[in-house]
C-alpha cells in the first residue's frame, strides 16, 4: 500500500519559525527545534526546513539549525533554502538532513540537479517549484525564483517535467496566490505538476482546513501535503489530519498506539 504523507513545513527567517501570506508579512511562529521535536512526536511522517530567507540574502542555509533539528526527531527530513552548489548539499545532508529542496540554484543552474541525483540519489533530491498566475503560460502558471520576487519567464509545469527528467525524486509545488491565506492548495498548479513530471509531489501552500488536504490528494494527485500555519498555530493537528485522511478512504500511516 502507498501511504500518503503528512509533513509539516518550517519556514525559517533570523533563526525562528515564521509564516506569511504570499510569501510576506511574516508572523513568528517558534523555535525550529522545538516544533519539529513536536511534530516528529505527533507522528508526522516527514519535517521540512525551508530557510526562506537564505536565497534572497545570498547565503547559506544555516547548518548549526539543521543539526539541532536532527538531533530531535525520528523521521526523515527535508532541508532547502540557500543551497546553490554540490558542497552545499553535502554539507546539509552531513548535518543530518535526509533531502534537500533545491530552488533558485536549479533555475540558475538545471545540470545541479543532475548532478546531485547521480551523486546522492534521486530519492534525496527535491526542486521547489515556486509558480503564479500567468495565463500566456501554457499549464496557465509561470515559474518565479527568490521567494517568489522574480518571474522567471518558464511554464512551471513545464519546468517540473525537465527537473523530474534531471532526476529530481520529488517536486514541491507552491502558488503565489495561494500560500498563506489558508483557502485550499492551488489543485490547477499541483495536478498541472504532478501530470508533468510523473514524480511524487508534494503539495504546499494554502491549507487552511481539513478538506483541503483531501483535496490536494484527491483532485490535486498529490502523493504528499506540506501545511505550516494549520499546524504552527494550533488549528489542526498531525493526528486529527491523519485521522480525518484515514476517515475518507485516503490510506496514511497512524501515530503508534492509534
Amino acid at each position: 500500500m502507498e501511504y500518503r504523507r503528512v509533513i509539516p513545513c518550517l519556514d525559517m527567517k533570523d533563526g525562528r519559525v515564521v509564516k506569511g501570506v504570499h510569501f510576506v508579512d511574516l508572523r513568528d511562529a517558534g523555535d525550529p527545534v522545538e516544533n519539529a521535536a513536536t511534530y516528529s512526536r505527533e507522528g508526522a511522517d516527514e519535517i521540512t526546513l525551508l530557510d526562506i530567507a537564505a536565497s534572497v540574502e545570498g547565503r547559506k542555509t544555516l547548518l548549526d539549525v539543521v543539526r539541532r533539528v536532527a538531533e530531535v526527531i525520528d523521521v526523515p527530513f527535508t532541508v532547502g533554502g540557500g543551497i546553490g552548489a554540490l558542497e552545499d548539499i553535502e554539507a546539509v545532508l552531513e548535518a543530518g538532513a535526509t533531502n534537500v529542496s533545491i530552488n533558485t540554484a536549479a533555475v540558475r543552474r538545471p545540470e545541479l540537479v543532475q548532478e546531485a541525483a547521480d551523486r546522492f540519489g534521486s530519492g534525496r533530491i527535491i526542486v521547489a517549484v515556486d509558480g503564479r498566475r500567468n495565463a500566456e503560460m501554457p499549464s496557465g502558471y509561470e515559474l518565479v525564483t527568490h521567494g517568489g520576487t522574480r518571474p522567471v519567464g518558464k511554464d512551471a509545469a513545464e519546468w517540473a517535467n525537465q527537473m523530474a527528467d534531471l532526476g529530481a525524486g520529488q517536486i514541491l509545488p507552491t502558488s503565489m496566490e495561494t500560500d498563506g491565506v489558508k483557502t485550499g492548495y492551488d489543485i490547477p498548479l499541483t495536478r498541472s505538476v504532478a501530470e508533468a513530471s510523473g514524480v511524487p509531489v508534494i503539495a504546499s501552500g494554502g491549507a487552511g482546513k481539513l478538506e483541503h488536504l483531501y483535496e490536494a490528494i484527491v483532485e490535486g494527485k498529490a502523493d504528499a501535503v506540506l501545511a505550516a500555519s494549520i499546524f504552527h498555530f494550533g488549528e489542526i493537528g498531525i493526528r486529527e489530519a491523519k485521522e480525518y485522511l484515514r476517515s475518507r478512504g485516503i490510506p496514511v500511516r497512524l501515530p503508534e498506539g492509534t
